[in-house]
């Protein structure tokens, strides 16, 4: 599958009526600089698409784009650290966990994005276990693997299948493009 047409769509801070269109919706989540926009970005092969930033918490809004005009792409913001006031925190914390648990939003896919070379984390592992309760389509991109020394990868990614058995699992790299035809294949195939 590729992508023909990517445009972005609008920035949603709760309820609107582009979630209520009948057009199915992919979401990517992730904690706080773990590569959510750049990950848009390299799929969509655009640099621009999606605003990344090298400090945590830039995305404060669900971004909205248009993929193939058939597909939205919905950019969450991040979970755990945010350079953002405690207020701030929790607004973004209280709309991540509208959109997914207490909205009528149900979308194909959640890509769950975690950092390959740490692994995931207790803020993972709890976003995993609540999506899971939910009853989502989860994927998980294991992103940034070309940070990992070539001799830790193959145990990484053996670590990440074991505690992971049920999940689809995802080596990704926007930096060196791996993992993109195998993403956009399960999430528009």
């Amino acid at each position: 599958m590729q992508i023909k047409s990517a445009k972005f769509m609008k920035g949603l801070m709760g309820t609107n009526d582009i979630l209520d269109d009948g057009i199915s919706q992919v979401a990517f989540i992730g904690r706080s600089n773990v590569g959510k926009s750049t990950t848009i970005n390299a799929i969509t092969n655009q640099n621009k698409l999606a605003i990344t930033s090298s400090f945590p918490g830039r995305t404060q809004q669900i971004n909205v784009f248009l993929i193939n005009d058939n597909t939205y792409f919905l950019d969450l913001p991040g979970y755990g650290y945010a350079r953002a006031s405690g207020k701030g925190r929790e607004k973004i914390q209280e709309l991540i966990y509208w959109y997914f648990f207490n909205s009528s939003c149900n979308p194909k896919f959640v890509v769950v994005i975690i950092d390959a070379e740490i692994g995931p984390t207790k803020d993972d592992l709890e976003m995993l276990h609540h999506l899971e309760e939910a009853g989502k389509n989860i994927i998980i991109l294991a992103n940034k693997i070309d940070k990992i020394k070539k001799s830790a990868y193959q145990k990484q990614m053996n670590n990440l299948n074991k505690l992971f058995p049920n999940y689809k699992i995802i080596p990704f790299s926007g930096l060196k493009k791996t993992g993109v035809q195998e993403l956009l294949d399960t999430i528009l195939g």
